[in-house]
């Protein structure tokens, strides 16, 4: 029974909110077929809608995405896709939302329609929101939120083994100790040194979560084009064999930059641009 406890204050220490992955990332667009066609072409396939708003759950093995094109009260989502949201599983979601509050994170007031969920969420950079999920195992959020389309698989295969990698974050100039703060007071993220792996473009600071299931890269600008915005910039998956990986998406359609020093190698891969900025990152990395 002792060891028991020692080992639940170690985790709690290590992993103060419990985290145990990406439960889904979100896109806000007013273009939803467009973004649609962009995730089949990922591997991913639509699998159920929303009850009550203009959403679709779409999936591939592990990896849920959300593409909400719901009108708001602030108006029509943007034209071009957004990464607006990342929702992390967590071993108890109101336990860690008030975590996070404690240590000043600013809370999001969620408005809920009824029988639907109540997702925690706080801000997060720019206009981005970060949610707290607890509920992924044996009844999910879409059990109650989603309606299943129909005939469709509820568990597509990931293309070429795909997984979760992490989020590419731009920040302000000179706000990378400020972001590290962030996530390593609230979420016990720690900082990778040189040997980690961050695929093609290897410029900035890569943060791990202390699960291992989510990295960080925070991109500060160059200092002659330092405009201040920050957001979420891309998604980066895992994958175990790139080459392979870029290969069976070369077959679907999906185009990679291809220049003198940026090009599908064993380490990484970045694809074309969609949609006026919507593009993927492939990087070596074995779950």
């Amino acid at each position: 029974m002792q060891d028991v406890v020692e080992r639940e204050v170690q985790l709690a220490g290590t992993n103060p909110m419990g985290l145990e992955g990406i439960e889904y990332v979100e896109y806000q667009t007013a273009r939803p077929q467009g973004l649609g066609q962009v995730l089949e072409l990922m591997g991913f396939r639509p699998v159920a809608r929303h009850r009550s708003r203009e959403v679709l759950l779409y999936r591939q093995g592990p990896m849920n995405v959300i593409v909400n094109a719901h009108t708001t009260a602030a108006g029509l989502p943007p034209e071009q896709p957004r990464l607006a949201a990342i929702a992390l599983r967590v071993r108890d979601a109101g336990a860690a939302h008030r975590r996070a509050l404690e240590l000043g994170a600013w809370d999001v007031p969620v408005r809920v329609q009824p029988m639907e969920l109540h997702i925690p969420a706080i801000h997060g950079v720019g206009a981005s929101r970060v949610y707290f999920v607890d509920r992924w195992r044996e009844f999910s959020i879409y059990d109650v939120d989603f309606v299943p389309v129909p005939g469709v698989d509820p568990r597509p295969p990931a293309l070429a083994g795909l997984h979760w990698f992490g989020i590419v974050q731009y920040i302000g100039l000179a706000r990378t100790a400020d972001w590290v703060a962030f996530y390593r007071s609230v979420f016990g993220f720690e900082v990778m040194g040189e040997d980690r792996e961050t695929g093609v473009l290897p410029s900035g600071c890569v943060l791990r979560s202390p699960d291992g299931s989510l990295h960080l890269q925070l991109i500060e600008p160059a200092a002659d084009l330092a405009d201040g915005d920050e957001w979420l910039q891309r998604v980066a998956f895992g994958a175990r064999d790139v080459p392979a990986a870029a290969a069976a998406l070369r077959a679907r359609g999906v185009q990679f930059v291809d220049t003198a020093t940026l090009h599908v190698q064993p380490r990484g891969a970045l694809t074309q641009s969609w949609l006026g900025g919507l593009m993927f990152e492939l990087v070596h990395h074995v779950d």
